[in-house]
């Protein structure tokens, strides 16, 4: 066991064992941690600032104790004093390793800011939105006939507009009465209109007419990142749109992580809210901001998340979700009010929260449903939005089958030594000769291949700084093609593969793919054999899922493939399919919905009616546990192989083929038996 500290960053994943005294800024800088500094760690930029979390990590298996660093310095107490800075925060430069730790780089420390891929996709929408205007004129008092002014505003809308019992509450009885005596009793009310369930309610009260437009925020709020698209309510056009990392990623990268934090660490739930409430509330005061528009005008929100990060959001403790039975707390539309959250938008203004299907799978796959409607459809359609906790759906007008599998955050970049979110000079496509075993790729924010002139430009102000998720899915695959790597997932010595670039590393052999292969440092780009695995477990994780809901069909292959989320919008559909991380299906059948999250949460902004499909919608859908399923396990271990054990892809026979890998089988069974 090493006996130095272990110092793991977040979101990148990346950690490694570090001499006592050892500053966060000097960690980060060894392992290729993207962390600003422009003073040279004096303690005068604060570009490298960081958030240290405290506590309980079994998935790291570290506790992480009040003296892991070292005290807060009078030089970070000067920088807060004089320039302010977030309460938890910490100089990298200034903050020595006295113990393990993990630490959360968060976006404005980034040198190479991370690329957030859900962005909203082009969609025909009927526009019919939760919350309306209208005029109305109001009788003015009587002392012959007595009423209040909420009263005789409420008879205004039941005779004017056939709005009855409507609610309010003391935020509209305070402006209420300065409104309709500056409008000489005229008024325009914001109403968020009932449906089968809730009662209309009164938003605001302008005098007079109001005739400026208002706003609506849906909100993707994922595990990994937080999406938000900022539309007006009248014309449902897109005003806006951005994303940021979720803040919670430091508690851990994937959900269970996250579930255990809350379990070994007392209020470990309401420090994850509160981080997630913290990028939410970022998040919407930057898009407000971005558009030029007044916070209170925004007057209607949706969510649409998981049910670990629906649990969190509202500050319920998800331990349920962490042991069978995986009871949600509801699976129920959830209707709030802004202030309830303590959204900076009017304080008023709906929130509307998407149902849940059951246990794990949550409001994000009902939402993919709404989008994709694989209900109205004769096709037998497979549904699947991959992310540290994919969503699956399966099935046709006659049925419909959902569950969730526990990926983890690898197809991310996590949990790979090179690996790391989407940013500029990440590697995100790949291409390995089969003859010569040579790799061609390409980074994120550039079309130039590495072997074509000009690519020397294109990196010269970021470098190749690792490898991202789509990335390491066409890599892994490209390996196997070429024969560099066998179906069990073993990496060959330099003469079973015929390269130089398969280099010995301790028991196990490494593929180099950039960098000089002379030199060891960490500017080298590679893959190992670690890396492969945990690619292995994530693409059995996912596809033993999956042929679960088509063993409850009884079919060998789909009609059709859609790959929702940001990650799915990105990924190569052959080698998604060479990988063995999806089952055999025509790839001209094979799409990509994109952001089909994000897309749903702005249906449900936009239509109310859509609201109450999808709540009818959830009810239907059969969901399948796949933890107790009898053959979970069998599937696992043959979607472990690379691409299966058992499954055959023929519609990739034409194009595609794999290698008589012939390594030598006695050191294949040696390095079989050493890992």
């Amino acid at each position: 066991m090493n006996p130095d500290p272990l110092v793991i960053f977040t979101p990148s994943g990346k950690r490694g064992y570090f001499k006592m005294g050892t500053s966060l800024l000097a960690a980060a800088q060894q392992l290729a941690v993207d962390l600003d500094s422009v003073c040279g760690g004096r303690g005068v930029c604060s570009k490298c600032q960081v958030t240290p979390s405290y506590g309980e990590f079994p998935k790291h298996g570290i506790f992480v104790g009040d003296d892991a660093l070292s005290e807060w310095n009078v030089i970070e107490q000067r920088y807060k004093d004089k320039r302010g800075m977030l309460d938890g925060r910490r100089l990298g430069c200034q903050s020595l390793v006295s113990g393990d730790v993990v630490v959360d780089v968060p976006p404005e420390s980034q040198t190479h800011k991370q690329v957030v891929r859900k962005r909203a996709e082009a969609r025909d929408i009927e526009i019919d939105p939760a919350t309306k205007l209208f005029y109305v004129v109001v009788s003015e008092p009587d002392m012959h006939d007595p009423s209040g002014d909420l009263e005789r505003l409420s008879e205004a809308l039941r005779d004017q507009w056939q709005i009855e019992n409507i609610q309010s509450d003391l935020f509209l009885l305070r402006i209420l009465q300065p409104a309709l005596r500056k409008g000489e009793w005229k008024v325009t009310c914001a109403i968020r209109l009932g449906t089968h369930n809730q009662p209309p309610r009164l938003v605001h009260v302008w005098p007079g007419l109001y005739n400026r437009e208002l706003f609506g925020i849906a909100i993707d709020l994922g595990s990994t990142t937080i999406a938000a698209h900022l539309c007006n309510l009248t014309t449902g056009d897109i005003l806006d749109s951005s994303g940021i990392m979720n803040p919670q990623i430091r508690f851990g990268e994937d959900l269970m992580s996250r579930v255990s934090y809350s379990m070994m660490n007392e209020g470990g739930d309401l420090e994850m809210s509160e981080a997630a409430k913290e990028g939410v509330n970022a998040l919407l005061s930057e898009i407000s901001e971005q558009a030029k528009i007044d916070p209170l005008e925004v007057i209607e929100v949706v969510f649409v998340c998981n049910p670990v990060m629906h649990h969190l959001y509202l500050g319920i403790d998800p331990f349920e979700l962490g042991q069978a039975p995986f009871a949600l707390a509801t699976s129920r539309a959830v209707n709030l009010l802004a202030k309830d959250l303590d959204l900076p938008i009017h304080p008023q203004a709906g929130a509307y929260i998407l149902p849940s299907i059951a246990s794990h799978v949550g409001a994000d796959a009902a939402a993919v449903l709404l989008s994709e409607a694989p209900e109205k459809s004769s096709e037998l359609t497979l549904v699947v939005d991959v992310g540290t906790n994919a969503e699956i759906i399966l099935g046709n007008k006659n049925k419909i089958l959902a569950c969730s599998a526990p990926t983890g955050p690898a197809f991310e970049g996590a949990q790979v030594s090179c690996g790391q979110r989407a940013a500029p000079g990440a590697i995100e496509r790949v291409r390995i000769n089969p003859i010569t075993k040579e790799p061609r790729f390409s980074v994120v924010g550039s079309d130039i291949w590495s072997d074509e002139a000009g690519f020397q430009e294109v990196i010269s102000s970021t470098g190749i700084t690792g490898i991202c998720g789509s990335g390491i899915i066409e890599m892994v695959a490209e390996m196997r093609l070429a024969g560099i790597v066998d179906s069990g997932g073993l990496i060959g010595s330099p003469e079973d593969v015929g390269t130089e670039r398969c280099v010995k590393e301790g028991r196990t052999f490494t593929y180099h793919v950039w960098g000089d292969l002379s030199k060891k440092d960490d500017r080298r780009i590679t893959i190992t054999n670690q890396d492969i695995r945990e690619i292995q477990m994530a693409k059995a994780a996912l596809f033993s899922s999956i042929r679960l809901l088509m063993d409850k069909f009884h079919i060998d292959s789909v009609d059709r493939i859609v790959l929702a989320g940001a990650f799915g919008a990105h990924i190569s559909p052959q080698h998604a399919m060479l990988l063995g991380m999806i089952p055999n299906c025509k790839l001209d059948n094979i799409v990509s919905a994109g952001n089909a999250a994000g897309t749903s949460a702005r249906i449900a902004l936009l239509n109310v009616k859509s609201r109450t499909e999808i709540e009818s919608s959830v009810h239907t859908i059969q969901k399948v546990e796949t933890a107790i399923e009898p053959r979970f396990q069998e599937h696992f271990a043959n979607a472990s192989s690379i691409p299966n054990a058992v499954e055959r892809f023929p519609v990739l026979n034409r194009d595609y083929s794999f290698p008589d890998v012939n390594f030598n089988q006695r050191d294949r069974s040696k390095r079989a038996q050493r890992t």
